[in-house]
């Protein structure tokens, strides 16, 4: 662009009052390279203990029609009425940046007929989602989440089952929290538990925060849900739902809980978690923390076996879970604030053209052995590339300058125990078979 479109453009934002000084949106987050080396952690783990339980992976986009959000999480969730990054396309349609897994997975589902490829799907995505909340500790509007379905079985060892996977990421990962779980019922006997709400509001209706005088007329359950403590204070002595199942709900939700008592998986029971989001029935349940403080749950799901046929899909059951990628990468932080980094790698000291040049050489076939290596091009001293090699956490450093050259050999340091051995420099046609050599020693 020429330099003078430029100084007018830039004249034309500073008369606009416009910062130039441009930095990131309230809410959205850089994940720079040290953090990111935590997120590669979990999702690492998290993939292979998918993989055990069978699991397959499916993206889905992050723009998807506003109407999938509506029908599945519901008109009366705070996420549909007051959260969602909704807009209108040139097109004149609703078009929504997802703001939770689920509804996509089983758009994607139902739109590719994924039953009859197999009558039970299992399937995980890992991504971001948007939600324009307050921002807090662990809670951005734009956040990542590990999405997990299973489509297709309505049988209770499966709920035990989903919870158990959830339940061995984070003891994998080395993270500790507890299990919460709870029944909504299911259609047959939730109208009998609304009522009964439905009365006990009514007691309260002059105290209750305006939301709640709202939603306790068109959905009552969605009043448990509500943020403020005023409310909640009310709602301890609300009717338990557990109390209001029908004989199916009550069995289903029995054999639960035989299944996580006989994978000695502990849990407790909490009546009043609804969760916020229209779709579930039956088992739903929180993985909860004590160390983020007002943002305690790190993981939530449960069971909708009636939302794929609600999203125009065949009528079958399905459960899953979602946590939180944020709230797992501050834990593990907290975890390890006290550790001392770990040293990996090599780095490659040259001193002087021919020494980069072999080098150079060098450090390409280490990589092709599987070994991280970093090197110097500025022709520093050496003095300063074994900074370097600190800094970085290197565990070794090859040492090749003229005197080296000259004896035919490079020296090999270990960075930890200041120990230091000499190493033939190869010659250009055995490169491969020296770092197969070297790949070996230092690994």
């Amino acid at each position: 662009m020429p330099q003078e479109v430029v100084r007018r453009h830039k004249h034309l934002l500073f008369s606009k009052g416009i910062d130039l000084n441009i930095t990131a949106l309230k809410g959205f987050k850089d994940i720079l390279p040290e953090e990111a080396l935590l997120w590669q952690r979990i999702e690492m783990t998290a993939r292979e203990v998918f993989r055990r339980f069978a699991f397959k992976e499916i993206k889905v986009p992050i723009l998807e029609k506003t109407a999938l959000f509506a029908r599945s999480i519901g008109e009366t969730t705070d996420i549909v009425e007051k959260e969602m990054y909704s807009f209108v396309d040139r097109n004149g349609e609703s078009l929504t940046m997802r703001p939770e897994g689920t509804a996509s997975v089983l758009r994607a589902f139902i739109e590719h007929s994924l039953q009859n490829q197999q009558p039970v799907q299992k399937l995980f995505t890992l991504g971001p989602m948007f939600r324009h909340e307050r921002p807090q500790k662990g809670r951005l509007r734009q956040f990542h989440q590990m999405s997990v379905e299973v489509l297709g079985a309505n049988q209770p060892e499966l709920d035990a089952e989903v919870m158990a996977m959830a339940s061995m990421v984070l003891t994998e990962l080395g993270l500790t929290v507890s299990l919460e779980i709870n029944s909504l019922g299911c259609p047959k006997c939730r109208p009998a538990f609304n009522e009964a709400l439905l009365l006990f509001l009514d007691d309260k209706k002059d105290a209750l925060c305006e939301d709640c005088q709202r939603r306790r007329l068109k959905n009552p359950l969605r009043v448990l849900d509500c943020k403020s403590s005023s409310c909640q204070s009310h709602y301890q002595s609300a009717p338990s739902i557990i109390a209001h199942l029908c004989a199916e709900c009550a069995d289903h939700f029995r054999v639960v809980q035989a299944g996580l008592t006989s994978m000695a998986i502990p849990y407790t029971i909490n009546s009043f978690m609804v969760r916020g989001l229209d779709y579930y029935t039956r088992t739903t349940f929180e993985l909860l923390t004590d160390s983020l403080g007002a943002q305690s749950a790190v993981g939530a799901g449960g069971r909708y076996d009636g939302l794929i046929k609600q999203l125009g899909g065949p009528d079958l059951p399905g459960i899953g879970f979602a946590m939180g990628m944020e709230r797992l990468v501050l834990m593990l932080q907290q975890q390890s604030s006290n550790l001392e980094p770990v040293q990996s790698g090599l780095f490659v000291a040259a001193l002087g053209e021919r020494a980069r040049g072999i080098g150079f050489a060098m450090a390409q076939a280490l990589r092709c052995r599987g070994v991280q290596v970093l090197m110097d091009y500025a022709d520093s001293s050496l003095k300063s590339q074994m900074k370097q090699s600190g800094k970085q956490n290197c565990r070794h450093t090859l040492i090749l300058g003229d005197e080296e050259l000259s004896k035919g050999e490079a020296i090999l340091r270990d960075m930890n125990t200041k120990g230091q051995e000499t190493i033939p420099i190869p010659l250009p046609g055995v490169l491969g078979e020296w770092s197969a050599m070297l790949a070996e020693k230092i690994q």
